[in-house]
């Protein structure tokens, strides 16, 4: 009898919910979760397809011979193969790679990642059906890895898959990816979303969401779906030593692209300003009590945003009446908008609020971003801006120098190795002149990790030059 009430105590608990202390137990099985993911996987998988590619590259037989991590090479030495064969002719090999994607409209055309598809010769998909067709590539963009191919549909093409909203997906909610890992086929998984807005590196427009589900190489550009199949985000990275971390990219970010994409080519908005985070203490300075809004540190001279009338110094509150949050935020969003555009910023400039009309420019070619970071940090362990006003006055430096001014130096890195401070002012990289940030990001790119840096850097009224040594590994 009691084992009989206890079961009757604890199926009315899960049903109804049991209330007190500000918690509540409900049933574990909602709609958001169901008992079993079989039908949501019957209702989506038809929609997904195997990408296959080839790639012709110019090398000669022995190539994996020659390679820097051949084995062979570091025992037999650089001129064992030369020694014996000659010189050899430079010959074709074809390479192969396998990815994901999703037919999104009846014509025939697939949403992927760029990296499947951007150096393929030659694009097969595959059905669920085992059916193959060939493909090609609509349009790519590199800058947040997304690319549109296209197959020629006949009847056995399946539906598209139905484009959700991903700004409505919340952290916790159940998403299913499906792709074709490691050349599997077909493979399906579930999990959470972990995050989201996560920025890992990957792009100038890192917007990512996080999940649990597992994403393995070959699942690129496969979608994610939410529980009524709706794709949420294309599945495009992983943390290779990393357990239950992978990476989508939103599809809201994919629909805003989409027709630029169709088009065969993608234009950028550009507003031409450096801008950076507004810190706790930077926030003081300007008389904030909060650090919502992003610091204009430097305007593009004869930019969209110097035309409009927008200062250094100025702190971004609105973009297109909406609230501006990071400098991630600002970036991504003026990108998105067609060049051209009349828009509204609201800065605060003097502790006064003044709205700004600024028509949105085209993105120059040579890739500048929309708006460009005002900090910039490096493996080398040292932190860089442009010197502001704020930051002139901080460390006694004259508004009308030149070059980048570091900020912060990791201990135990390279710069910390080298005696660098904050407060030192780099006048030159590899004997590049530096005079702004943009100068800085373009000369230690070109130098790669691989290399030692050579810096000028000043000190008060002396100069002097100071080498970043290497280190294995970066």
């Amino acid at each position: 009898m009691l084992r009989c009430a206890l079961t009757a105590v604890l199926a009315v608990a899960l049903t109804a919910g049991i209330a007190g202390d500000g918690w509540t137990l409900a049933n574990p099985f909602s709609e958001s979760a169901p008992p079993s993911f079989a039908e949501l996987s019957d209702k989506v998988k038809e929609s997904v397809v195997n990408i296959s590619t080839t790639q012709v590259i110019k090398g000669h037989p022995l190539q994996p011979f020659f390679s820097p991590d051949s084995p062979f090479r570091e025992f037999f030495g650089e001129d064992f193969f030369k020694r014996f064969f000659g010189e050899m002719p430079q010959g074709e090999m074809k390479t192969h790679s396998l990815g994901s994607g999703v037919v999104i409209d009846a014509s025939g055309l697939i949403l992927t990642n760029n990296h499947v598809v951007e150096k393929a010769e030659e694009i097969k998909i595959k059905l669920q059906n085992g059916k193959e067709y060939d493909a090609k590539v609509v349009g790519r963009d590199p800058k947040t890895d997304l690319a549109l191919i296209e197959a020629k549909p006949d009847k056995d093409f399946p539906k598209p898959a139905v484009l959700g909203n991903s700004d409505a997906i919340r952290v916790g909610d159940w998403v299913m990816a499906v792709g074709n890992p490691f050349g599997l086929g077909h493979t399906v998984t579930v999990g959470i979303i972990s995050a989201k807005g996560r920025v890992i590196g990957a792009g100038p427009y890192d917007d990512f969401l996080q999940t649990d589900a597992a994403i393995n190489p070959g699942n690129s550009g496969g979608p994610l779906f939410n529980m009524l199949g709706e794709v949420v985000g294309v599945n495009t990275a992983i943390v290779a030593r990393g357990q239950g971390i992978g990476f989508a990219i939103p599809i809201n970010m994919a629909k805003e692209i989409l027709p630029q994409l169709k088009s065969g080519k993608v234009v950028r908005g550009w507003l031409g300003v450096m801008i950076q985070d507004l810190t706790p203490e930077l926030a003081d300075s300007f008389g904030l009590k909060e650090t919502k809004g992003v610091l204009v540190a430097d305007v593009v001279a004869d930019g969209p945003a110097h035309k409009a009338g927008l200062e250094r110094g100025d702190i971004v509150l609105e973009f297109d009446r909406r609230p501006v949050e990071t400098s991630h935020d600002l970036s991504r969003r003026v990108a998105a908008v067609k060049p051209g555009t009349e828009t509204v910023i609201k800065v605060l400039r003097n502790g006064k609020e003044k709205e700004i009309h600024v028509t949105i420019g085209t993105m120059p070619e040579d890739g500048a971003p929309a708006v460009e970071p005002a900090v910039a940090e490096s493996p080398w362990g040292l932190t860089v801006q442009n010197l502001t006003p704020e930051l002139a006055q901080r460390f006694g430096w004259d508004e009308s120098e030149k070059g980048v001014i570091v900020t912060e130096v990791e201990p135990g890195s390279p710069a910390s190795d080298a005696r660098i401070t904050p407060g030192d002012l780099i006048k030159e990289v590899n004997r590049e002149k530096i005079q702004n940030l943009r100068d800085y990001n373009q000369a230690v790119e070109r130098a790669g990790e691989d290399r030692s840096l050579l810096l000028l850097i000043k000190r008060g009224e002396h100069t002097f030059y100071v080498v970043l040594a290497a280190r294995n590994g970066g």
